[in-house]
């Protein structure tokens, strides 16, 4: 059975973001993720993910300016030096934490900017983050967004995501395979996962349209995680999802599955 992870920026939010992992452990996870935890002193997460046997299996490079709208800077033209300085940022994080996973939001485009040096810039920053990140022991991610949520984002799908980690050329680059996005953008997703598994260091699940838990929506996921667990996949699956109700109740699907540790 597949493994999976609870994320802390979007389950339990009836709590406190450092009162989640409390939650996480007595609700029966074994494993979090989350996307930026650069608000908190590392030190305090890493002792609350230590004082509920927790592992904390993914977190995101800094996004930018989220406030204003930003989605990652990667492939913004004359912010390198921002970019490799969230990098360091994000290293020094992932060691307090543990954490053997980044993954990075490519950003959008600026307007006006030739997509030429706008893809210059998302290759070069990639290629230096995933060299950087395997002295770390640190496989780095790089994500595909729907454009429907994030209307201008420079990866759309997950052939594009593909073309990009071919033009890295780097090892230790690999896709965040997103359930939620790939299936609004284009469907086919247990065939996707079985042509590109070995690219993908990661899952995330969230059930389209509303990004509620698994069984709220349209995807077939008994049929899909029978897919992942038959291909072999050997990593985690973050549950990012919105909660249609209480977090608790949401993870009924979870229980049913028996994927989850008695508390």
């Amino acid at each position: 059975m597949p493994r999976f992870c609870a994320n802390l920026s979007l389950l339990f939010t009836e709590v406190d973001f450092a009162d989640r992992f409390a939650a996480a452990a007595a609700a029966g996870f074994r494993a979090v993720e989350c996307q930026f935890p650069y608000a908190w002193p590392a030190e305090q997460l890493a002792a609350a993910l230590a004082a509920h046997g927790l592992r904390m299996v993914l977190h995101n490079l800094p996004p930018g300016d989220w406030e204003s709208g930003e989605r990652g800077i990667a492939c913004i033209p004359g912010r390198e030096e921002e970019f490799r300085a969230g990098l360091e940022t994000a290293i020094a994080t992932a060691r307090t934490l543990g954490c053997r996973r980044l993954n990075c939001l490519a950003g959008i485009p600026p307007s006006g900017v030739p997509p030429a040096r706008v893809r210059e810039t998302l290759v070069a920053n990639l290629r230096h983050a995933a060299a950087r990140l395997e002295q770390e022991g640190i496989r780095l991610l790089v994500e595909v967004l729907n454009d429907r949520d994030v209307p201008g984002f420079s990866l759309r799908r997950t052939a594009e995501a593909v073309a990009l980690i071919e033009e890295v050329a780097h090892p230790n680059l690999f896709l965040l395979y997103d359930v939620y996005h790939m299936q609004t953008m284009e469907g086919n997703l247990i065939r996707t996962l079985r042509t590109h598994l070995g690219r993908i260091g990661h899952i995330q699940i969230a059930d389209p349209p509303g990004r509620h838990e698994p069984g709220t929506g349209e995807v077939n996921f008994g049929n899909l995680f029978r897919e992942i667990d038959a291909a072999g996949y050997g990593g985690w699956i973050g549950c990012e999802y919105l909660p249609s109700r209480d977090t608790l109740s949401s993870l009924n699907w979870l229980r049913e599955l028996g994927a989850l540790s008695a508390p």
